[in-house]
């Protein structure tokens, strides 16, 4: 989860915008260590959702 902050962050995307260049982009995929064959994108709340105690 931190580097998908990291991106979004970086590359100044909301949310939504986020969870879209990571489906559309494969080198951000990789830098995210993301296999879509294996797992999906996390949900878009998800980096901004505070984890439950």
């Amino acid at each position: 989860m931190l580097w998908i902050l990291f991106v979004q962050r970086c590359f100044n995307l909301a949310e939504l915008a986020c969870k879209e260049a990571l489906y559309d982009t494969t080198s951000l995929r990789r830098f995210v260590g993301i296999d879509l064959g294996w797992e999906a994108v996390p949900d878009v709340t998800t980096p901004s959702s505070p984890t439950p105690a």
